[in-house]
């Protein structure tokens, strides 16, 4: 009979919270966040007392199983969804994803790692319901804010510098633009949606710079806390996720983005190459002479170790930096990862070296024709690795 009554309880209490009308949606990207989830429900439960909101975890098919227990707790609490995403992931995307996934009119956005305090939802919702603010976000950085909890001294100056540039950028006199919790209206979203470019950790930055219109801007301090479970998607590289997405903004639609920063790899690559190449010649004391011919198995030696090098190079600066968001971790990850680059770079690898011999043979002067092999290796080299390394078959 007792257990038949709470049964009943709650399910009552879940027919309340399906017909409640709908104020607000915080949406969580994820990526190996399976431990911090049910602890997170909780507090958010907790915060938004008397508010109708759900929660949408966006997984960027986590190997860790963030996706089923979303779904799990789901089939306790009607308020949690998921979004699994398979062969695409960001953070900026899987934000802007779950903001038009939702009908909720208020949309929110945060870590699911509980370094954003839920306490300050109900403030944010408040400014934005009373109609004098579009926007309202938590600021490491504001008066009354603190990030000694934190305890990531290089961290904080890193975010010191990219808000600054964002505050130039932006002409936004705000502390902490570079913020990953912050509220809207649904609708501002959505209108904007199409011209969001997705790209790197920032998507409050994005959203800043694309607005055409003033938006009225309310700052929470933020008493930003330690992970609690797990590693941060984030690191040393959220200056260059800053470049990047500025990059996107003003040049993305010329240049693709992730074409551009394989590009700018490439050509630091490059400077690997010929550098390889110098010292190989100067080994085998070839100052060299296109017209003679002994010489050119120097040459090949160089070429091919210049090209090995410098393949490995571009590897590791590409998993770092061109696809951070989907950057490889681990030893084997990142041998299978290294096999993989190798592998689909084999055909471009070797078109460099026969062309630019075969221009050497020429009379082509030697770097000039390493060059040029160089450049024909390249658009072979970023089609197949985005596909295949870091892409959709590369996990």
């Amino acid at each position: 009979m007792t257990q038949t009554l709470q049964l009943t309880e709650q399910e009552e209490q879940r027919q309340t919270i399906v017909t409640q009308t709908l104020q607000l949606a915080i949406v969580l990207p994820t990526l190996n966040e399976r431990k911090n989830l049910r602890s997170l429900v909780g507090r958010l439960d907790a915060a938004l007392a008397g508010i109708a909101w759900e929660a949408i975890f966006v997984d960027d098919n986590s190997r860790d199983g963030t996706a089923d227990e979303a779904r799990a707790i789901s089939l306790e609490d009607p308020r949690i969804r998921c979004i699994q995403r398979i062969g695409r992931r960001g953070l900026a995307s899987a934000a802007i994803e779950g903001m038009c996934a939702t009908a909720a009119p208020v949309v929110a956005v945060m870590d699911a790692d509980h370094q954003h305090d839920p306490k300050l939802l109900p403030q944010m919702l408040a400014a934005i319901e009373s109609g004098q603010y579009d926007l309202a976000y938590a600021s490491r950085f504001a008066e009354g804010a603190s990030t000694e909890a934190w305890g990531r001294p290089d961290r904080v100056k890193a975010s010191g510098i990219a808000n600054a540039l964002a505050r130039h950028v932006t002409g936004m006199n705000l502390t902490d633009p570079m913020s990953g919790f912050f509220m809207l209206h649904a609708n501002t979203l959505r209108a904007y949606a199409h011209r969001l470019s997705g790209v790197g950790f920032k998507i409050l930055l994005d959203i800043l710079s694309t607005v055409d219109v003033p938006l009225r801007i309310k700052e929470l301090p933020l008493n930003f806390a330690a992970r609690a479970e797990g590693e941060s998607k984030l690191d040393r590289t959220v200056v260059f996720e800053f470049l990047v997405g500025l990059y996107d903004k003003w040049l993305g639609r010329i240049i693709p983005t992730r074409f551009a920063l394989f590009g700018t790899v490439g050509a630091i690559g490059a400077v690997v190459h010929m550098s390889v190449l110098a010292l190989v010649l100067y080994l085998f004391g070839a100052e060299f002479a296109v017209s003679h011919y002994p010489k050119e198995a120097a040459f090949i030696v160089g070429q091919t170790a210049a090209a090995l090098t410098a393949m490995t190079f571009n590897f590791v600066l590409n998993n770092e930096l061109t696809y951070a968001d989907k950057r490889l971790h681990g030893l084997l990850p990142l041998l299978r990862g290294w096999c993989g680059f190798a592998a689909t770079c084999a055909f471009g690898m070797l078109a460099n070296i026969g062309v630019s011999t075969v221009l050497v043979r020429l009379g082509v002067y030697a770097y000039l024709a390493a060059i040029v092999g160089i450049v024909l290796a390249s658009v072979w080299n970023f089609a197949l690795s985005s596909k295949f390394v870091w892409g959709k078959y590369g996990h």
